[in-house]
């Protein structure tokens, strides 16, 4: 049996359908991409609702945030990023990091402000400039910014620089007077007279 035209084509169409549903399914069964979604709030300006900067755009909530996005804040606005069940983190005005993810957990690189950790299902490793890292757990935050209690710390090492100058100079005082070697004689062996009433 001859096949014709027709059927020539028609066969050759359902098997390029077939080999292009075969290869989609493969290609939608590779590894699934960790998501997050950051969630903008803070003081609207001029009647324009806050938003952050996501690797240099303007973002407003509900953008999905994938691993190693820088995120920037303004001094008017905060965001939270959520990624599923592996945690939240909450950014504060004038912030800046870079967020990355997978599948066991959330690491960020912060280069200025401050970053908390509002969930985690494991401790959140946030690099600070220094070079120091920081495992934060729910509730605890990293920062760049230094608090005013700090300015309190390098005063107390300057009393304590001038309460041993003070300590000093007092001992020594008292063992000039207490030593009998520096007895001092203010006048000679004259008389004193006093005035007649």
């Amino acid at each position: 049996m001859k096949i014709g035209r027709i059927e020539s084509k028609a066969l050759s169409f359902c098997l390029m359908v077939a080999i292009l549903a075969t290869y989609s399914m493969v290609a939608l069964a590779g590894e699934a991409r960790v998501a997050g979604e950051i969630v903008v709030s803070g003081t609207a300006v001029d009647g324009i609702a806050p938003v952050v900067l996501v690797n240099g755009e303007q973002a407003k909530s509900g953008r999905s945030i994938f691993t190693s996005s820088s995120i920037v804040t303004d001094k008017f606005s905060y965001a939270t990023v959520k990624v599923g069940s592996l945690g939240t983190v909450r950014i504060a005005p004038e912030t800046s990091l870079t967020i990355s993810f997978d599948e066991n957990g959330v690491s960020a690189a912060l280069v200025s402000g401050t970053v908390s950790v509002l969930s985690a299902e494991n401790a959140v490793s946030v690099a600070l400039p220094d070079g120091t890292v920081s495992n934060l757990t729910a509730g605890k935050s990293a920062s760049t910014v230094q608090d005013d209690d700090d300015d309190d710390d390098a005063g107390a090492g300057a009393w304590v620089l001038w309460a041993l100058v003070f300590g000093g100079a007092t001992a020594a005082i008292i063992f000039a007077v207490a030593s009998d070697n520096n007895r001092v004689s203010l006048g000679g062996n004259g008389a004193v007279i006093s005035p007649s009433v």
